[in-house]
Parts: C-alpha cells; structure tokens; sequence
C-alpha cells in the first residue's frame, strides 16, 4: 500500500509526496481523521488530491494513504428511497452518528449491510451467464430489483440457492470459484458498458403541457431548464421528477439552498404517482449536495447519480435523472481548477468544462442492454441551469446548449407576471419532434405535429403584432389580427400555464392535452372564418365559450372539451348566419 505524507495545503487541495506509483482518480484516505480524497495530477512523485471533505486542521507532514482504487459506489437493494450525499454516504446515518452537522472522516456504506433481502433465483445450476444475465430478482417495494452478473464475469453456475441474504452474502457460484453478490461495485466516473446505443422514439410523458405537446424530449434524451433566480428551475425539476413517466428517478440536488432539498424529502412521501397510486418515493433515489456542503464532493455528484441511474438502464427500466444545478457543479470545477492554479478559460472556468459536461451528457441513451434477454432502457438527463443575472451566453449555458436536444429556456418576465412554467415559446425547442412524431401520431391523433406547427404559429405572429401595438397602439390593427391577439392570449393563460397547487391540473394526461389545444385552435379558426364573413370580433368574444374554454383545466372528462369544439362551430357560426 502506497503511503505518502502532505507537502502542501490549498483549501480542499493538497499535494502528497512519496506518491509514485498512484493513478489518477485513486481514492486516499489523508490524516489521522481519515478524510477521503482523490487523485487529481500527478507530477513526478507528487499526488495533487482534491478531498471530500473540509480540510480544516490538516499540516505538513500527515499521511497520505492510497487505497489504489477510484472512487465506486454500491449497487443494489437499498438503493431505492435512499437520501446520500455527493459520495454515497446515506444521509440518516451520517445524521444518527453525528447529529444535524456531518463530523468530518465518517466513512458509512452505501447499502444496509444488516437487511436481509427476499432473493428469488431465476437461473440453475448448469446454466452458463455472462456479464449482464439476470440471475434472480428482489422485491423493492412495487420495483422488480434485478440481480445481475457484474460486466466482464462470465462462466457456468455451479451453485444458486433462494432464500433471505444481505447484499454481501453469496447467492451465486460460478464453476471457476468466482462469487456473485447481490451487490456490485462501479467507478462512478466509468460508463456502465451495454451492447448498442438505440435512437429513440419514445416521449418522456410529464403531464406538463409546455413540455409534452411543444417542446418534448424523448427517453434516453437530454434537455436543460436554464433561467435567473426565481424562474422556477427547482419546481419545474421537481415537478418532471414527480410526474415523468420513468420508472426510476434519481434527483441530485447539486449545490442548491438546503431549504429546497428540505422541500424534496418533505414532499415526496406525501405524494402519489398518478399512475401506480403508489408513494412517488417509492421510485426515487436522492442525492443532497446542498451549497454547504464540500465544494469537491460537489462535483462527483452527478457521476454517482449517473451511475446509479445507468444501474437501472441496465435492468431495462426508464430512468430520469434530474440535475439541479449543473452550474454548480461547473462552480465547483472553477474553484478547484483555481486552487490547482491551471490556466482559467472563459470566465475563470477550466478550459476542459466543455468536455466534461459532453462526457456526463452523453452518458444519457436509451440501449440494449447486456444479456441474451434483448431488454432495453434508458436514461434521460434534465439539467437546470442558473445563469448569474439570467445571462444565457455565460460559459455553461452555452457549452450545454451545444450537447442537449430540448432546451426549456424559463423567462424572468414570465415568472414575475406568474406565469408558470415559465418556458418562453420563442427561446425554447426540441430537436426531437420528427423522432417523437410517429408515436405521437399513432397514440394521440394524426394531426398532432399540424396542430403543435399551427399554435408556434400563431405564439410566433402574437410577438410580430406586440411590436406594432407597442408603436402605433391596439385600435391600428384589424379585426382579424386582433383576433390573433386574443387566442394567443388563450393559448398562454388556458394552455401553457399550468397550476402546480391544482389537484385537477398539477398533471395533465396526453389526450386532455391535446383536445385541450384542439379547442382553442378550433375557435380561432372559426372565429378568422366568421370575421372575414363580417362578423365583429366583440360578438365572437362575447359569447359563453371564451369562459368554457377559460375552464378546461379544471375538467376531468375529455368528452366535454370535445362538446367545446362543436360548441364553437355552433354558437360561431350562428353569429355568420345573421349575416
């Protein structure tokens, strides 16, 4: 075992000497209060290690202490409904062995080492497995936990046996001596491997209107929600976690305010999926890295929640992840990279911050994963981005624009008229839409791409007739322009606003989105038709079906936002006829 001692002392940095022979991103174990670290540079003998932990009371002269292997966390049952920090230390244990403030060198396990779990074999002696064959299933809560072979082991079992284990009991035997557990350890910085990465075609559903029928992302997508303080970057990324159709989420609270990571743990148990009528806890895993934490323990916490989330993919579920922010988390590169006095880029950021931000994105896919079963899964990434000042040409803002597909860009204007979310239609886009089109056409109706093209449209022409408004006012426009005005007027209020705190209309299903935003161009269009015919517009808006419209949100049944539409052509075209 390589053991060096500190030359030097910069914040969260140090450097070792004696260290030849260590490799890069080797975990050490520094002082006498045994604070992890890992290896950063190497330099002749000399280590450079950033550590997880406040450096606080360390010296010239203490050891150093290489345990020769990266930083891996622990995978398998437990993982689910778990709260950890930035490296895998589960929080109620931190909190049951040092109080409301984490002490410094508590090393904990990931996992439960004294839960016994129910493993049921699905394989038998005789059988011949290979990195990523399925040997038994564990109940977790109302998730089918798959126990798989670890990548890069194969052979022919020799012994399986069913029965109640730990993770670190031997539940399986291969003929060549090696020994499957229920656990399995991963480097968090390592890709998960699998055997083909798919296109995909397939929708993350969100039951957020914005989201689902204007800008969607697909499983296996990325997208990003930058936007200024106050624009509801958390809540939309809570919201996505609470009402995404994944089976699995992983919410990594990467540097936000403690209380909003408060807010998280708070109301999950509380709430029930839509669609299992299940706990939402029930499929989550968390990660709180909150801004008081240490800024090095920060940055490896979007690798341990990747990876976690690549565990799931590789069982052949969908999996989304939620990174709330990925700017503090390049904050937490600057502050490093500065301490290792490395040439700062744009903004004092490293000048590698583009290729680190590609490598943890393209970890996203969906895929065929190993084993001879031909599942596949997925892992879609949301990162939220906070710009100082809402600036979207800062360094992060830009280089992720660069790698994701959807961007969800939250405007400060719309936030404070309260409008939620506050996703600008005209910043905003998904590459995705000719990837999703077909599904959409098959399982929501054939007209969907028309009716979304038809009300960009129309958002498009309302800023166009807002400019010549603002110059020459309201009453120079005609009646058919004005028209315009008001069902974007419609469209922003009845449609892409949506209530969070609204039982009815805090999720709303794909079919009442789509009848919803049919209705509203339904009346636009026979409202063009009837002025054109002479009908005036003050006879169109005064009829009862701007309020029905104006209630669609609050309707469960989609039978009478259809009523709506022929309510419009009837009452609409009784105007043209007394004409």
């Amino acid at each position: 075992m390589l053991v060096g001692t500190i030359s030097k002392v910069s914040g969260p940095v140090i450097v070792a000497k004696k260290m030849r022979g260590s490799k890069m991103y080797d975990v050490v174990v520094v002082g006498d209060e045994a604070l992890r670290g890992e290896i950063i540079r190497l330099e002749g003998d000399e280590a450079v290690v950033q550590l997880y932990e406040d450096s606080t009371g360390l010296k010239v002269g203490d050891r150093v202490e290489n345990s020769a292997m990266p930083l891996s966390i622990e995978l398998g049952p437990g993982l689910i409904s778990s709260i950890y920090d930035g490296i895998q230390r589960p929080l109620p244990v931190l909190y049951d062995k040092s109080g409301n403030f984490i002490s410094r060198g508590i090393s904990v396990p990931g996992l439960d080492r004294n839960k016994k779990w129910e493993f049921k074999a699905t394989v038998k002696s005789g059988d011949k497995v290979a990195g990523g064959n399925i040997i038994g299933t564990v109940e977790e809560f109302h998730i089918e936990h798959r126990i798989m072979v670890p990548p890069g082991m194969s052979g022919t079992i020799k012994k399986i046996k069913s029965g109640e284990f730990t993770v670190e009991d031997t539940v399986c035997v291969l003929e060549d001596g090696h020994e499957i557990k229920m656990m399995q350890r991963w480097p968090v910085r390592k890709g998960r491997p699998y055997k083909k990465k798919l296109d995909s075609s397939l929708p993350l559903i969100t039951g957020q209107r914005v989201f689902d029928l204007m800008f969607p992302v697909t499983k296996g997508g990325t997208a990003m929600i930058p936007g200024g303080f106050g624009t509801g970057k958390t809540v939309s990324e809570q919201t996505l976690a609470k009402w995404s159709d994944a089976q699995i989420v992983v919410y990594i609270g990467c540097g936000e305010r403690g209380n909003e990571m408060t807010d998280v743990l708070t109301e999950f148990p509380e709430l029930v999926d839509p669609r299992t009528k299940l706990p939402l806890i029930q499929r989550t895993i968390m990660i709180a890295n909150t801004s008081n934490m240490p800024v090095a323990a920060r940055e490896a916490s979007i690798y341990t929640g990747i990876t976690m989330a690549e565990y799931f993919r590789d069982m052949g579920y969908d999996v989304a992840l939620m990174a709330d922010s990925t700017s503090r988390w390049g904050e937490a590169l600057r502050e490093v990279s500065g301490r290792l006095e490395e040439m700062p880029g744009e903004e004092g950021y490293p000048a590698y911050l583009p290729a680190r931000l590609a490598a943890f994105y393209e970890r996203a896919g969906r895929t065929m994963c190993l084993g001879p079963d031909g599942r596949i899964g997925s892992v879609t990434v949301v990162g939220a981005v906070s710009p100082p000042g809402g600036d979207f040409s800062e360094p992060i803002t830009q280089n992720t624009l660069r790698i994701v597909g959807t961007f969800w860009a939250l405007d400060t204007s719309l936030a404070y008229r309260r409008h939620f979310p506050s996703v600008n239609w005209i910043k905003s886009y998904s590459l995705y839409l000719d990837a999703v089109q077909d599904w959409y056409h098959d399982s929501v109706s054939p007209d969907w791409k028309d009716l979304r093209n038809k009300t960009m449209y129309l958002l498009q022409k309302e800023v166009e007739l807002q400019e010549i408004v603002q110059l020459v006012g309201p009453d120079a426009l005609p009646e058919s322009e004005k028209a315009i005005l008001e069902v974007t007027r419609m469209i922003r209020e009845d449609f892409l606003q949506q209530s969070a705190y609204s039982d009815m209309d805090s999720f709303c299903p794909l079919d009442k989105q789509f009848w919803m935003l049919k209705a509203i161009v339904a009346f636009q269009e026979h409202a063009a038709r009837a002025i054109e015919r002479g009908v005036s517009l003050k006879q169109i808006m005064g009829l009862p079906l701007k309020a029905e419209i104006g209630r669609m949100k609050e309707l469960q049944d989609v039978a009478k936002i259809k009523a709506i539409i022929q309510e419009a052509e009837k009452s609409i075209g009784a105007l043209e006829a007394e004409k």
